[in-house]
């Protein structure tokens, strides 16, 4: 039975977690119809609090984290995927509830795989990772309900972090004027290399007004904050335009009035990445493998290994990790 190396977080009897590499063999894989060679994984917000105490995402442990992975197919028990077969996975609570991709392997259902399009390495698919693909189906509702390039300034919250990161540049990209908020000045160069034409401070928007309705000033927004923040925008935007809520790293609550629905036609538009149904996660990925802009995305990149999880995990839930980390599961 092979071996094969994995970050296993366990719970100790006074209910505190630790995490580290160990050696498993294939026993230990959780049930599924395919078994994928991975190559490469990545880190997001959710990850951090799976590495952590969980969150309350993490049912058992012990648990293998990891929401996202991509690599090779090494076997497979449905027609639609052959062994040799690239895929990435994002979504359906892998690395939450089901053991996840910070391991050398992954057994998973069919259905959660998502074939890698042409062109895209399983690399750069990992640079984009749950992250991107958020971002480009944040962009895909907004382009939906009518946004398009000429009607003025797109805001993106959070836009130092891995969604707002990548939701700069596609936006910019498209042809979208781009204004990011962050609350790290060391980021400006940063973001304008993605193609941010104005930043704009995180305070500017962190304090809340009496006031429901500010000049209109948005003709869209991806919203990774949430909590006061997003309240705040919601009384600048357009009108009939649209925001993508992404996140809620600001918090969840919503201290808002209807007022922008009711005298604007503001939109609220809730991004799920998690249980996108198969067609659209193939259309997203399609759209990635064509407009996400590979120079631009391998600047965002910094890269990592299974050892480094453990301190990336607590960096990444205090708002330390710039754009996109790459983990190399078999460096």
């Amino acid at each position: 039975m092979m071996s094969f190396r994995a970050l296993v977080v366990e719970k100790d009897a006074e209910g505190k977690t630790h995490a580290a590499v160990q050696m498993l063999d294939d026993a230990a894989l959780p049930d599924g119809e395919v078994t994928v060679a991975v190559e490469y994984s990545t880190v997001n917000y959710k990850d951090g609090l799976c590495i952590g105490s969980g969150g309350g995402l993490v049912r058992t442990y012990p648990h293998v984290p990891g929401i996202d992975f991509a690599g090779v197919v090494e076997a497979s028990d449905d027609a639609r995927y052959r062994p040799g077969d690239r895929v990435v996975l994002t979504g359906w609570r892998v690395g939450e509830a089901h053991w996840g991709g910070y391991a050398q392997k992954a057994r998973v259902k069919a259905d959660w795989l998502v074939p890698l399009p042409a062109g895209l390495t399983t690399r750069a698919a990992m640079a984009v990772g749950t992250a991107g693909f958020t971002a480009m189906l944040a962009v895909m509702a907004l382009e939906a309900h009518g946004l398009q390039p000429g009607q003025g300034p797109v805001l993106v919250t959070g836009a130092a972090g891995g969604v707002g990161s990548v939701a700069v540049a596609l936006l910019a990209r498209a042809g979208y004027e781009v204004a990011g908020v962050t609350g790290r000045p060391e980021t400006e160069d940063y973001l304008r290399a993605l193609g941010a034409a104005r930043i704009v401070p995180r305070a500017e928007l962190a304090e809340t007004v009496k006031r429901p309705l500010e000049p209109e000033t948005w003709a869209g927004c991806i919203d990774a904050v949430g909590g006061a923040m997003l309240a705040r925008v919601l009384g600048q935007m357009k009108h009939g335009a649209s925001v993508a809520a992404v996140g809620l790293a600001g918090g969840a609550a919503l201290p808002a009035t209807v007022i922008p629905f009711l005298l604007r036609g503001v939109n609220l538009l809730g991004i799920d990445s998690v249980t996108q149904p198969y067609a659209t996660r193939v259309t997203a990925w399609n759209r990635i493998a064509r407009e996400m802009p590979m120079d631009l995305l391998e600047g965002m990149i910094s890269t990592a290994t299974l050892a480094d999880l453990p301190r990336l995990g607590t960096a990444i839930l205090a708002g330390q990790v710039r754009g996109r980390v790459v983990v190399d599961v078999n460096a």
